[in-house]
């Protein structure tokens, strides 16, 4: 590594930490972790299994306390990166059809969390402040882009300094995590700051789903059955496939509508394509599914996550899930980190720990089942969405 001036590596200061994927990416960069935020005690718990003994756990552990105090914890310049992953929920498509869904800064986590972050950023006086989260938090109706243009310029009146701002939406397939997962990243830099974004992965290279979990080592008790009516229908569907397979315009039965569900409704992997996006909340029929038709484990989650082999979450199954689903990937992060390092004046020229590379040969599909049972095919006469913007709109005020 090459050391910068004051032969110090950089350092970060970690907001909503959550499951620590952000802080993952970072570390392998060769940053030095000053402390985590995070409100969520499993999370809490899982940062403190993996890695108490190197990233401090802060308090208070809500960011917007955590702001009124920073001050008497950290001098400003003394921390170069503050980044986080705000809550995405307020910004995400996935859980639109809720009543309280994708209401963006006129949810209260996102407003008063993103003053919380500049409150910090104004105290701390960082070279840069890096934040992650779902593509609606910079683009239609939810976007927070205005708001942080105009928090940027309050950043700046309060530090005396130039802060600029630069978003880009990344998929973290094109940066070695076997999944497709596209993700907004925000950077606000002082002027002058020399960042560049990382360039992607050759698409030759890029890992598939079976690169990650293809030979993952599992026990039988560590594998979940499907539940729910619709459990019996997955086997019928073909790999990298969901529910519109049995649509009219499918090859399957004619059990649905054609997309009258969401996309993930019984949506399963294929072993030569990388995943789908993990949910973070999913129902019983949400996908995506193994091609075994079957509930992905956490094992298998963390992987195409591209966590560590040994990392632990803790808590019950439904909070496992909950934490990898919101986690960052790491080897994005380190994508981003590493540039950030060098224009810190920290590089390495080692490769990057957490990206996947393809691994070559990939099993031909597994086939899909005959229709069980108790569904009844051949219905053409299935209503479909009627069109774009013409169907049930999910909430918003």
């Amino acid at each position: 590594m090459v050391p910068r001036p004051d032969r110090s590596p950089p350092t970060v200061l970690s907001l909503f930490s959550g499951l620590g994927g952000l802080d993952l990416g970072l570390e392998a960069a060769g940053f030095v972790s000053v402390g985590c935020v995070e409100i969520d005690p499993m999370a809490r718990s899982s940062l403190k299994r993996n890695r108490g003994d190197v990233w401090p756990v802060l308090a208070p552990n809500d960011v917007v306390d955590f702001a009124h105090n920073v001050q008497t914890m950290f001098q400003a310049g003394e921390v170069d990166l503050v980044a986080g992953a705000p809550p995405c929920q307020p910004f995400s498509k996935a859980g639109q059809w809720r009543s309280t869904a994708r209401l963006g800064l006129r949810d209260d986590r996102g407003g008063r969390l993103l003053s919380a972050v500049v409150e910090i950023a104004a105290a701390l006086r960082p070279k840069a402040v890096l934040l992650e989260n779902v593509p609606g938090f910079v683009s239609g109706p939810t976007s927070a882009l205005a708001r942080l243009e105009n928090e940027v310029g309050n950043l700046n009146a309060a530090t005396g300094l130039d802060y600029g701002i630069e978003v880009r939406v990344l998929d973290a397939h094109q940066f070695g995590t076997p999944q497709r997962r596209r993700r907004a990243i925000v950077m606000l830099g002082r002027r002058g700051f020399p960042w560049s974004w990382p360039g992607p992965q050759p698409e030759c290279e890029r890992p598939v789903a079976w690169d990650a979990i293809g030979e993952l080592p599992l026990s039988p008790e560590q594998l979940r059955p499907p539940t729910g009516k619709w459990a019996s229908l997955l086997p019928t569907i073909p790999e990298g496939k969901n529910y519109q397979y049995h649509t009219p315009r499918g090859e399957g039965g004619d059990l649905f509508g054609y997309r009258t569900r969401y996309w993930s409704f019984l949506l399963k992997l294929a072993k030569s394509e990388p995943s789908w996006t993990l949910p973070a909340s999913p129902g019983p029929a949400t996908g995506p599914f193994h091609w075994d038709s079957r509930p992905l484990t956490v094992e298998e989650a963390l992987r195409l996550q591209t966590f560590p082999a040994d990392w632990i979450v803790d808590g019950a199954y439904r909070d496992q899930v909950r934490q990898v689903g919101n986690a960052t990937p790491p080897a994005l992060a380190e994508a981003i980190g590493r540039e950030l390092a060098h224009a810190l004046g920290s590089q390495t020229e080692a490769p990057p720990t957490y990206a996947m590379l393809r691994r070559g040969h990939v099993p031909p599909p597994t086939p899909p089942t005959p229709l069980p049972s108790g569904f009844k095919s051949g219905n053409r006469r299935l209503r479909e969405h009627p069109g774009a913007g013409k169907g049930p709109a999910p909430r918003s005020r």
